[in-house]
């Protein structure tokens, strides 16, 4: 029985082994030596480092040399007793003139010296103290405004340092980049500033934020083109509504107190801001 199985295992190893030897490429579990490559038709194809490439070959592989600019054979050619070159003619461009940095910084110390409240942006004069009618009426030390971060007031305005401020951050950071497309803006319209008056002037309440010159009221907003966005017209219709929104809500945080057309009927043609703080937060309605 032994004897049978081993001769039927020779026997099947030899006719394996001829097969194999007999047989194709396709077949046969022998590898084929890997045929020559012409090197001349790998154009396109990755080469590894450890590929021999011929000198020949290698280079017509180099790319070509760019061009030289015409900039620059123009700049060449330009005379050497031209103090600076154009843009036209060059990559550098020309050279500030003196009478232009000088009307810059001429301009500066204009502007600083106009400046109150410590803030080249906040334009006016201070008036010192300003005494009221009413013994819980007046300012400090108060500043008149006529220009806040760049865009005049309709008139000047009477106020403290920290509304002046306030002020500011909202025209720089509401007011400005809000109109930036429909602008510039250029003016705010004024309705309402220093006043030694009670709250909405009714009798017996309390003494307005405007008599301790803690707020301002603003009732529109003039552009470059010299239109004018109103807060009573504005707030009725897009886009203006969707603006005046946006800068009304920009206002709350710098100011305490920022009151709208949807606050009561004493605000339907303004904004009224002002600096008082209250402990739970800004009141904004």
């Amino acid at each position: 029985m032994r004897r049978t199985r081993r001769t039927a295992l020779s026997l099947a190893a030899a006719i394996i082994a001829g097969t194999a030897s007999a047989s194709s490429p396709e077949v046969s579990l022998v590898p084929v030596a890997r045929p020559s490559v012409d090197l001349a038709s790998l154009s396109g194809v990755y080469l590894s480092a450890q590929t021999v490439v011929p000198a020949a070959l290698s280079a017509t592989m180099r790319p070509e040399l760019r061009p030289v600019s015409a900039q620059i054979l123009a700049a060449a050619a330009r005379s050497v007793d031209v103090p600076f070159l154009g843009p036209d003619t060059s990559l550098k461009p020309y050279m500030r003139p003196g009478s232009l940095e000088q009307q810059i910084l001429f301009k500066k110390r204009k502007l600083r010296k106009g400046s109150v409240c410590g803030d080249i942006g906040i334009q006016g004069k201070p008036v010192g103290s300003v005494p009221g009618k009413i013994k819980a009426c007046g300012i400090k030390d108060a500043v008149q405004i006529t220009s806040i971060s760049g865009v005049a007031l309709s008139r000047p305005a009477t106020m403290d340092c920290g509304t002046a401020i306030a002020l500011n951050k909202w025209v720089d950071k509401a007011v400005k980049p809000t109109f930036k497309r429909r602008g510039p803006v250029v003016e705010l319209q004024v309705a309402a500033h220093y006043a030694c008056r009670t709250r909405n002037n009714q009798k017996g309440a309390r003494v307005s934020e405007h008599g301790k010159g803690r707020a301002i009221d603003i009732s529109g907003f003039t552009m470059a083109d010299g239109e004018v966005v109103t807060v009573l017209n504005g707030w009725r219709k897009n886009p203006s509504k969707k603006q005046l929104t946006k800068i009304w809500r920009g206002a709350c945080g710098p100011f305490g107190t920022v009151l709208g057309p949807n606050s009561d009927r004493y605000h339907q043609n303004h904004f009224h801001l002002d600096t008082a703080r209250y402990r739970s937060g800004p009141y904004c309605r």
